[in-house]
């Protein structure tokens, strides 16, 4: 049966059967229909097709691996609870209606009494967060207090009458004292149960279970007292109680089957739960006042009355002291703002909340320029006046119902709701940003400081607070890559993650391509070598620059496969070039290697293989490595750029003189070619102190019998320069810009044709 009724359908007829049931049930006791036997045939025989379903139900959840393991292990004390309902319920409608027993107590009567123990821990085995112990022990007097109240209100309605009631023999009175009781540790396992959920955390399955143990209790308590007052027959009103009870059973099980193994928590800053302490005391008070209504005002009543007013002053303070703790949890003690914790559960309730059309809510992430040597200069009490002047300006930004909140450090967010077009969020950006370059005086000293905000706007119904806070925070340091005191919105093509797989898909799908850019002897234009250079062939932004990827591809670590698919590339059309001209053999092929592929195990490996696999001579190729490997490089790297080196391949150090370049590391290094970054060639030719800059880096590749090669030529006079210095080999647009395949191989076969 359990495979059958796993199928959502079969379990959804269930429940729909189960409350048509109900349904008819409490119409055929209203309408008194068929007089009082055969309504109590009616009520009895209801109880056993819901009791069936529900233990079904609660042992699909017990089974079923969507639960976590303390769930499941819970349900499947609940479900013993389920089957002695079940059992009780049969024995009971056998023993009414069949064999006609009328004996208290009845064996119906112990399979209800068995219920209370397993329903008792399977309720307290039930899963909760984890609290601190302060907090345990909090929760265990909240428990206390409602099982004080629960014990106040069955001792007036049932123990007290039990123990004075005549003609009982001593186990039955022990029994009807303990149907009463068992319900109170009911009570109390459910109240801890939900008081132990953080928050209004307290999911759909546990209220129902808590409202079927409330209607079952007050049956129970209801049954016991009738017993004492003449004997309980079926079909009586708190067999109304009972079905309810029971209908709910059914709908929790189904529900909790339902629930996602880990569900999205909610958040908010009142929960119903909490009340109950409060509730349970009141309650017995009223009973208490009830029951010495009859006593003489002096002393008695009066004190009644003491007593309760001042607990319930004592409950007011104590709403206050938890208010006022709350605040305190969720405030920054320096600007006065929102916490992280707070704006983390507004987040988390907006994301939950159905987007409406022309309504927006939008996160705003901030972050100081140049807080940190403020902080260092001046030191931390500057700092904190700047945090402070911030706060306000935010204050001064956002509406009633906006929420501005410090996240820590320099780090502000703003959660703006209802606003009317996503433009209205930029707006509030650029009122910020003019609103913080307001000057901070502190002291003598004038405090100069400006923003870069990300704005993320919430309009994916399945984009969570964490999400749209990691949205903004993209976009903000977009912002700050664009140049600082400005703002960004967050755009798919932010997203490192997007961007890294779809990175990664331009390779596996081919939309790559290299360009090669010529580099030719300075004195004769004599093509030397090409470089290759690698581009992107976006399907939808066109063709791309490396700058445009490869610090994604660096920071994502996709430069790896990336920069292997360039040598591979650029090493297969040499290689075809070579075969259709043999006069291109002494041509050279330059590629680039980036940090990352220098520092991996099978560097070695994976160039032996390309070259293999194309064919290209390994003396006819230079890597090309970037001042930071040869910075401080280990003993690992230095022995993967020699293995390089007795390959025949060439070594060239990349945009030389632009780090900070140890010269001791090019003595060490297996180098051999040193490459003049542009910067240094800007200016040779009408600045001369750019030009002796330029001219020592020569000399100095010069002296480590270096081949010198100088980039981002752009003038005849740079060249003419460059040959006055002792460089005789560049490469620049005032000879070539990139070229594309095609282009690159029309321009060798040009060179090299007659040669052939």
């Amino acid at each position: 049966m359990l495979t059958w009724i796993r199928t959502g359908r079969v379990a959804a007829a269930g429940v729909l059967a189960c409350a048509v049931l109900l349904v008819v049930q409490q119409a055929w006791f209203f309408g008194r229909w068929g007089g009082d036997e055969l309504s109590s045939l009616v009520t009895d025989a209801s109880y056993v097709p819901l009791a069936v379903v529900f233990t079904v139900l609660a042992a699909r959840v017990a089974l079923s691996k969507r639960q976590e393991v303390r769930t499941r292990r819970a349900w499947r004390v609940i479900t013993v609870a389920f089957a002695c309902q079940l059992a009780a319920h049969c024995a009971w409608f056998v023993q009414s209606h069949v064999l006609h027993v009328t004996g208290y107590p009845s064996v119906a009567d112990y399979c209800f009494l068995l219920f209370s123990p397993f329903m008792f821990a399977g309720l307290l085995m039930l899963p909760g967060q984890h609290r601190r112990r302060q907090d345990r022990q909090k929760l265990a007097l909240d428990a206390l207090i409602v099982g004080a109240g629960g014990f106040i209100a069955i001792w007036y309605l049932l123990l007290g009458p039990i123990l004075n009631a005549p003609g009982m023999s001593g186990w039955e009175r022990t029994f009807t004292a303990a149907l009463p009781i068992g319900d109170l540790l009911l009570v109390l396992a459910m109240s801890t149960a939900m008081l132990r959920r953080h928050q209004p955390d307290v999911p759909a399955p546990l209220r129902l279970l808590a409202g079927s143990i409330a209607l079952t209790a007050t049956a129970d308590v209801s049954y016991s007292w009738i017993q004492l007052n003449g004997g309980f027959t079926g079909g009586s009103w708190p067999d109304l109680l009972w079905l309810a009870g029971c209908f709910l059973l059914v709908v929790a099980a189904d529900q909790q089957y339902r629930r996602p193994h880990r569900p999205a928590p909610r958040h908010g800053n009142r929960n119903a739960v909490f009340v109950l302490p409060y509730v349970a005391s009141v309650a017995a008070y009223l009973l208490l006042a009830a029951q010495a209504s009859h006593l003489p005002l002096n002393p008695y009543g009066g004190m009644i009355l003491g007593s309760a007013v001042l607990t319930l002053l004592v409950m007011a303070r104590q709403l206050h002291a938890l208010r006022d703790n709350r605040e305190l949890a969720v405030t920054d003690g320096l600007t006065g703002l929102a916490n992280r914790v707070l704006v983390t559960e507004r987040l988390a309730q907006l994301s939950h909340q159905p987007i409406r059309a022309g309504r927006y809510t939008a996160v705003l992430l901030i972050d100081l320029d140049r807080f940190k040597p403020i902080n260092d200069t001046f030191g931390h009490e500057a700092g904190d006046a700047v945090l402070v002047a911030a706060a306000d300006a935010m204050r001064a930004v956002i509406r009633e119902g906006d929420l501005a909140g410090r996240l820590g450090g320099d780090e502000f967010a703003l959660v703006l709701r209802n606003l009317p077009s996503r433009d209205v969020a930029g707006a509030a950006a650029a009122r910020l940003l003019n609103a913080l370059r307001t000057p901070v005086i502190f002291g003598d000293q004038v405090l100069m400081i400006e923003a870069s905000i990300g704005v993320a706007v919430h309009d994916d119904p399945d984009t969570s607070g964490d999400t749209l806070l990691q949205r903004a925070d993209t976009a903000l340091y977009a912002a700050k890559r664009a140049g600082r005191g400005r703002f960004e919105y967050y755009s798919d093509v932010m997203d490192t993650k997007a961007r890294e797989a779809e990175l990664r898909r331009a390779i596996a799908d081919d939309e790559l391509v290299v360009f090669f850019q010529p580099a030719v002897a300075l004195d004769t234009g004599e093509l030397r070598a090409v470089e290759a250079l690698v581009r992107w062939n976006h399907p939808t932004r066109g063709l791309l620059g490396p700058a445009a990827f490869i610090d994604l591809a660096e920071e994502t670590g996709a430069v790896v496969p990336l920069g292997a698919w360039v040598l591979r590339r650029a090493c297969q059309e040499a290689a075809d070039w070579r075969a259709a001209l043999p006069g291109a053999e002494p041509l050279r092929l330059t590629v680039n290697l980036s940090p990352k592929q220098v520092a991996q195990a099978d560097l070695v490996q994976t160039v032996e293989k390309i070259l293999a696999d194309t064919a290209f001579p390994p003396d006819r190729l230079t890597l090309e490595i970037t001042e930071s490997v040869i910075l401080s490089p280990d003993q690992l790297t230095v022995d993967r750029l020699e293995a390089l080196r007795d390959l025949g391949i060439q070594l060239a150090v990349d945009d030389f003189g632009t780090g900070y370049s140890a010269l001791s590391y090019l003595r060490r290094l297996p180098v051999t070619v040193l490459k003049i970054d542009r910067s240094f060639v800007t200016g040779i030719a009408d600045d001369p102190e750019a030009r002796s800059v330029c001219e020592a880096v020569v000399h100095l590749g010069n002296a480590f019998r270096m081949n010198v090669v100088a980039e981002g030529i752009e003038t005849a006079e740079q060249a003419a320069a460059l040959i006055d210095m002792g460089c005789s080999v560049g490469q620049g647009f005032h000879f070539h810009r990139p070229l594309p395949p095609a282009e690159a191989a029309a321009l060798v076969r040009d060179r090299f044709a007659a040669v052939v």
